[in-house]
């Protein structure tokens, strides 16, 4: 707890501002300070309470004491610029306080204009760490001393490794699915062949990639957000900061490259158990022999389909990543916002996974049809 006089103290009027925690702690000595600075008879002490964070019964009481020391010698005392949580502390005890009338709203433009600004400003930090992380991870890959690579393999070992089963299920019940919807019209036309082409088609090129990245954006992006938020709240990147430690360099460039190194494998068994899936519902519901399906997959798909889908697997791994670190780093107050962060970086990664996706998939289809 701080005690300052404030510049708009008068001859009549004397301004202390009060700033930081006003507790048991610091009670008995800012009574002291207080009582040195008190004004004459026939004027005013005006606390400045604005910058006090917190309060206690002890902090109360110390300023209950002031007021009925003032009241004893003359001299009045108000008690302005009090937070909500602080002004219901003093009301128990019915101390007048000052309180300021509420600011007027603010109108439809100036609302609209604060909202674009604060877009501005966030697009700005967010390229700027976009930025910084992404020359960090490409500078570690020519220099590769200034790398941690026990934090990469335990980010890789989580991200991959760990992810690898749930990825697996989901993709393969998506190839499942995707080839029994699939035989349920070209078997009318006898065409059930061409279930093969279809499944391997929209697995490797479309959902593969986007059950992949959508899969790993709630698992390991909210893991990232969480992390860092963690650490943001507990005030580790400051202390990192203090000591002289780049928070790009130590933290997030390992995430980076474990997250689009991972991603692209995760990606190929998608693909491969996806188009597992529909095998097996040929052979099974479609009586088709395995060779022949295999083979119709294998005459579907070229080359530019796996590196359509590969790419897109890299572009939402770099998203995702970069997504996390931003909402986790962004985090101001305490264990509740880091909550909110994480919810906030999942819904913002999967929009943009599907944004990116559709936008990638109107690009491939002008150029490579």
């Amino acid at each position: 707890m701080t005690l300052t006089e404030s510049p708009q103290s008068t001859a009549h009027a004397r301004a202390l501002v009060l700033a930081g925690v006003l507790d048991a702690r610091g009670a008995p000595e800012l009574a002291k300070r207080v009582r040195k600075r008190l004004p004459p008879k026939k004027s005013k002490l005006v606390l400045d309470l604005s910058a006090v964070t917190a309060i206690d019964s002890a902090g109360t009481a110390t300023l209950v004491d002031v007021w009925r020391l003032g009241h004893a010698r003359g001299f009045a005392v108000e008690l302005a610029g009090v937070q909500p949580d602080v002004l219901k502390s003093l009301q128990e005890f019915r101390v007048t306080v000052t309180v300021p009338p509420p600011a007027a709203l603010p109108g439809f433009f100036e609302s609209l204009g604060a909202t674009a600004w604060g877009a501005v400003n966030a697009v700005g930090g967010f390229l700027v760490l976009a930025a910084d992380t992404t020359v960090g991870a490409v500078q570690s890959l020519f220099t590769p001393g200034r790398m941690r690579w026990a934090a990469y393999f335990r980010e890789s070992s989580v991200m991959g490794s760990q992810a690898l089963g749930i990825v697996g299920l989901i993709t393969f019940l998506i190839g499942l699915t995707l080839a029994f919807q699939s035989a349920y019209q070209l078997r009318q036309f006898g065409a059930a062949i061409y279930v093969a082409s279809l499944t391997a088609i929209s697995m490797v090129r479309e959902m593969g990639p986007l059950i992949t990245a959508i899969l790993v954006a709630g698992r390991s992006g909210s893991s990232i957000t969480s992390e860092v938020a963690t650490m943001k709240v507990g005030e580790e990147i400051d202390a990192m900061q203090v000591m002289g430690i780049p928070f790009v360099d130590y933290v997030a460039v390992p995430k980076m490259l474990a997250m689009v190194t991972m991603m692209p494998l995760l990606t190929i068994i998608a693909d491969l158990l996806g188009i597992l899936g529909g095998w097996i519902v040929g052979m099974v519901y479609l009586d088709i022999a395995p060779k022949p399906y295999l083979q119709k997959t294998i005459d579907a798909l070229v080359t530019k389909d796996l590196v359509t889908g590969l790419f897109k697997s890299f572009v939402f791994a770099w998203g995702i990543a970069l997504i996390g670190l931003y909402h986790g780093i962004g985090v101001r107050g305490g264990a509740q916002e880091v909550g909110k962060a994480t919810t906030a970086s999942v819904v913002s990664a999967i929009f943009f996974i599907i944004v990116a996706d559709s936008i990638f998939s109107i690009i491939f289809y002008v150029v490579m049809a």
